[in-house]
């Protein structure tokens, strides 16, 4: 006897054919489960529960613990099983396949955007330690010290100076592959930070504007409600020359116009992947005008 599953149910089979069969409901996201786990090379309940008592072959290795595994077998190519047959349409088997591509691209998405988040700490780490090493080196330069007892201090300075080259340059590559419109927009560095702050590229997109505006202030947010005082008005955009090179008193107007086209920005990335980036830059260009004008 053979275990034969396709995407519609799990069928036992002998070689004049199917001899029993479980068929999965007839919902799209039910079927999806037991898709996502065959690819997770998970063995199905239904594979389980139509297998036991029975001495069954198998051809697919995860599910050796339940059958005899042989890889190659004529009788595999010889069977047929339509799902027309046992009522499933070609119209679920649309909707499953969107919804698996919807799966596969968030997952992939997931998996990109926590190599960011986690490039982004490690040159945090990296500059911090660049920034330690570079103030021993001005104190220990103030006296009169032997060549050969600070070049190798020297080198390691280098050294971490160059990882942290490496790094950006690698930032800037992934950021826009998984976020072209916001990188355009904001920058890849920023965007990378923005999207560490967040927890995560989707994330960022469910935020509102108002939040994206001061991402990296929550100190100074902590304070204000604790305190009192001004609220912050933008916190790691700050970082974008919009906003650190305006008016000090624009910059609240320019942080709020920036954050909202960023948010615009990621939207696009995560879910329709439309390049809206000359769209965006030049409404940023045309507010920007009337906020300066004013």
């Amino acid at each position: 006897m053979y275990i034969v599953t396709k995407w519609f149910g799990t069928f036992l089979c002998d070689r004049n054919g199917v001899k029993t069969q479980i068929l999965f409901p007839k919902n799209e996201k039910e079927i999806v489960k037991r898709l996502k786990k065959i690819e997770n090379n998970e063995i199905l309940p239904e594979e389980k529960q139509i297998a036991q008592g029975v001495k069954v072959i198998v051809h697919e290795k995860r599910l050796q613990k339940i059958g005899e595994y042989i890889e190659f077998d004529p009788f595999l190519k010889e069977i047929n099983i339509d799902s027309k047959n046992y009522g499933f349409s070609q119209e679920l088997l649309h909707k499953i396949s969107i919804l698996i591509t919807k799966t596969r691209v968030h997952k992939k998405l997931k998996s990109e955007d926590l190599q960011i988040i986690q490039m982004v700490d490690a040159l945090d780490d990296l500059i911090k330690t660049s920034n330690l090493l570079s103030e021993r080196f001005s104190c220990w330069n103030t006296i009169p010290t032997p060549k050969e007892k600070i070049e190798s201090f020297k080198n390691t300075m280098s050294v971490v100076n160059e990882e942290i080259k490496i790094l950006e340059k690698q930032i800037d590559k992934d950021m826009k592959k998984i976020a072209p419109n916001t990188s355009k927009i904001v920058g890849t560095l920023i965007g990378a930070r923005l999207i560490s702050l967040a927890g995560g590229i989707e994330k960022l997109a469910f935020l509102p504007a108002s939040t994206v505006q001061i991402l990296g202030a929550e100190k100074a947010l902590f304070r204000f409600k604790k305190e009192g005082g001004k609220p912050p008005k933008h916190g790691v955009i700050f970082q974008h020359p919009l906003i650190n090179r305006s008016n000090v008193k624009e910059r609240g107007k320019i942080a709020r116009l920036l954050a909202i086209k960023i948010s615009l920005a990621v939207k696009a990335d995560v879910f329709t992947k439309r390049n809206i980036s000359n769209i965006l830059e030049k409404e940023i260009e045309e507010q920007l005008k009337e906020i300066i004008n004013k």
